[in-house]
């Protein structure tokens, strides 16, 4: 490759789901795009249970309306991803109920005006074998789920194959490499085999996730260990999402139910199961969902959520001059990829934005944690 081509390739770095978004929508417009990736089994796109839920989760200001602005476009998203795949992607408007004990915590809800209220009666039609301990509800039709593990994942590489993005395996980029003006050059790269190497480049998109911040110190991006597992049920033994306090059942169309999940903020990055989180889970279960408690358990897994002091993700351009950032989703990574992805691809293309696609970039800039003391990677 030439040194002209190598500077308008653009990098991506990170292989997970948002890297995926990044790199697929880049490669729509034409562009040159390289994904380096260390361990893709690693990216919490292959670890989240797949909620599109930025009203069953209660989100609130900036980050609702870039939530219900994602959710408006994640239906002509995975429909360019299923044309350029031709693999399903397993987008379901399923609903989701969020349960209370009683109605002023429904009514304090930050959502409950955008939703159903459900009494008692209500809730077992929709949830017929529910705990007894919920009283009231809020059923939210306009929010669903996507099966990011087992079908989104998968459709999105190859869509991003088809389109002639190149992938670059087991390679850990190691530090930016910038010009006397700190504009971005290039990244230097450690392969698999202990090599070095510097891929050149004008423009690359920080797509690493909880990891984030180990390349650019100055984001406030830290790790949220979750744990989660799943359960087979009967087919259709249940047709909504529940989502419950610190607890949530995602349902699959064969009958899988998804459980997650604990949120661990003085994990760091500590892998693996521990007993406490696997018995939070079967609490929740049991508290939920009593019938799931006796359903055989099929996998049971971790990962860690990219992070920020306010909850909300790193989007636009970068500290540096070239690099721009697509990080720091915390749990709403598999809802916020197709609004991420296509505003940054936007941007980064020189294209128009309308007035409310600015303000949202504008809301997200790293910036607004510029002046602040920095967290450390563990918690804020």
């Amino acid at each position: 490759m030439s040194d002209t081509a190598a500077q308008e390739r653009i990098l991506v770095l990170g292989g997970g789901l948002m890297g995926l978004a990044m790199a697929h929508q880049l490669a729509r417009r034409g562009r040159q795009v390289l994904v380096i990736s260390r361990r893709r089994s690693e990216a919490a796109g292959f670890v989240a249970a797949g909620m599109l839920a930025p009203h069953a989760e209660g989100l609130q200001d900036e980050l609702l309306q870039l939530g219900e602005t994602s959710l408006e476009r994640i239906p002509s998203w995975v429909a360019q991803i299923e044309a350029d795949s031709s693999l399903p992607c397993g987008l379901r408007t399923s609903g989701i109920v969020v349960p209370f004990t009683d109605a002023g915590e429904r009514d304090a809800y930050p959502t409950a005006a955008l939703g159903q209220s459900l009494n008692r009666s209500q809730l077992e039609q929709e949830i017929p074998d529910l705990g007894e301990d919920w009283t009231t509800g809020l059923l939210f039709e306009q929010d669903g789920q996507i099966d990011n593990r087992r079908r989104l994942m998968r459709a999105l590489e190859r869509a991003c194959v088809s389109l002639g993005v190149h992938f670059l395996e087991g390679a850990e980029v190691s530090k930016l490499a910038q010009d006397s003006d700190g504009a971005l050059r290039g990244v230097l790269v450690r392969t698999a085999e202990g090599d070095e190497q510097v891929f050149e480049t004008r423009a690359a998109v920080l797509c690493s996730g909880a990891w984030s911040r180990m390349l650019v110190p100055e984001l406030p991006v830290f790790p949220v260990k979750g744990q989660m597992l799943s359960l087979q049920g009967p087919r259709e033994a249940l047709k909504r999402v529940i989502f419950g306090p610190g607890i949530y059942l995602v349902p699959r169309e064969d009958g899988l139910v998804v459980v997650g999940a604990t949120s661990e903020r003085e994990a760091g990055f500590s892998e693996g199961l521990t007993p406490d989180g696997q018995k939070q889970l079967q609490t929740g279960i049991a508290s939920l969902l009593p019938v799931a408690a006796g359903w055989p358990p099929m996998e049971r897994w971790w990962g860690f959520r990219p992070c920020t002091p306010d909850e909300g993700p790193l989007l636009g351009p970068g500290p540096s001059s070239g690099l721009w950032l697509a990080c720091g989703h915390h749990r709403n990574g598999v809802l916020l990829a197709a609004v991420t992805a296509q505003l940054l691809t936007a941007a980064i293309s020189e294209e128009p934005l309308n007035s409310s696609d600015e303000a949202l970039l504008r809301a997200f800039n790293w910036s607004r944690f510029a002046e602040r003391d920095q967290p450390s990677t563990r918690q804020p």
